[in-house]
Formats: structure tokens, sequence, C-alpha cells
């Protein structure tokens, strides 16, 4: 407690004092161009690796970065997919899940969850989709080779859950919202892209050279949100 206390004096004596101007805009309302769908682990920070600044993504978090179907459940999520859309009038979405994820480790071995921790195997039973994709369909794969299969595929079934979502589905018929899977490698620094013509991940970069919905200066933070990420932030 004793770093956060010390964190929280040296933000409001160096950074708000040096950035009041952008946080009276912030006061006055957000307009944020991107949700970002991710997971809880510790070991994410959506602003690090993409280099956005306050006010930029509307970010839902949870173990796993799982949005139930719509109507699956009563949670959060829901409520705020259909905010940043439907209030917010954001356009691009992101689901990003990262390497190492202890949510998708659990998915693979669930029956062991039950006893244990029942909320959280209550909680993975939304992405089933996912586990039995991998039971049938990577037979071959073990170990870090699974989980990362896991990952790559569980963002995929995000956003088919996402697509069952009125708001977003209206919107996806004419156009007016794209949705993006990315996965984060922790070890690297490296995000991957799921381009869905060449059916794989791929760096960023090339899918950013299309996306007018990022401006050059936020392309260029996040080219450079990597290679931050894996040397620090000095800022921070």
């Amino acid at each position: 407690m004793k770093k956060l206390i010390q964190g929280v004096h040296s933000f409001q004596t160096n950074y708000v004092s040096t950035h009041r101007e952008m946080f009276e805009l912030l006061s006055q309302g957000q307009h944020p161009r991107i949700l970002f769908i991710t997971c809880s682990d510790s070991r994410i920070d959506p602003n690090l690796i993409t280099q956005a600044e306050p006010g930029e993504m509307f970010i839902i978090r949870n173990a796993g970065n799982i949005i139930p179907p719509y109507g699956a459940t009563n949670g959060g999520e829901g409520a705020a997919v259909e905010y940043a859309i439907h209030a917010l009038g954001i356009k691009e979405v992101i689901v990003c899940g990262h390497s190492h994820c202890g949510a998708m480790k659990g998915l693979m071995q669930l029956s062991k969850l039950a006893e244990e921790m029942p909320a959280v195997h209550d909680w993975l039973k939304h992405a089933e989709a996912t586990r039995r994709m991998i039971i049938e369909n990577y037979q071959e794969f073990e170990g870090e080779r699974r989980l990362q299969a896991t990952v790559e595929e569980n963002v995929l079934t995000q956003l088919e859950n996402l697509r069952t979502y009125p708001v977003i589905h209206s919107r996806l018929h004419t156009g007016q919202i794209h949705l993006h899977g990315w996965v984060y490698h922790i070890e690297t620094g490296e995000i991957l892209e799921f381009d869905p013509v060449r059916r794989e991940y791929v760096p960023p970069q090339t899918q950013l050279t299309r996306a007018a919905w990022l401006t050059p200066q936020q392309q260029e933070r996040i080219f450079k949100g990597s290679e931050v990420s894996r040397n620090g932030d000095s800022r921070r």
C-alpha cells in the first residue's frame, strides 16, 4: 500500500499539474474511440501496451477476456458493451487475449475447479465453445502450444459472442462497427492481430495501415507500444 500511496502523491503533484487542460476536458465528458476487452491479469496494462491516453479507450476486464453471448447472463459485460456502442457511439472493438493466461489454463481443466473455485468454474463455462474447439481440433497440441492455441481460439470465440448482441449485429450489417482480435505476448511485448482473410494472427502494423479509425499519432503509439512494454515506460 505504501508504494501505491506514494504513486498517488506523485501522480497528483507531477502528472496532474502538467496536464490540467487534458483533465479539464475529460471532466466534461468521455468520447472514447475504442472498446478494449481484455483479461484481469495483473500483467496486462491496456494503456501501456497501446500507449493510449486517458479517455481514448473504454475498457472491460475480466478473467479470460470473456463476453458471454447475449442474454446468457445478467452480468456487467453485456451492459458495458451496450453502453459503449449505443451511448458512446464506439465503432471499433478489440478483444485482447494474452500468453500464459491462467483463465485459459483453468478452462482446459474445468472439472478440477468446481469444488475449490465454483465461481471461477461457472464463469469459465461461458467459454465452453473455446474448450470444445480445442478438444476436438487440437488433439496433437500439448503444453504451452496447446495453451497458446486456447488463448487464440478464445479471442475468436468472444468475437463471435459479440456478434450476438443486437446493438453490434445491426451495426455490423451496415458497416458501422468493426471487431478486432488481438493476442499480447507478455514475454516479448509483441501484439498480433487476427487477419480474417489469411486466417492467422499477424503483426498489427499490417492491419493498422488500413485502419482509418486510428489517427497517425495513435498508430505510432501502438507501433511503439511493444517496445515500450519490453523496456519499461519512463513516464510511469
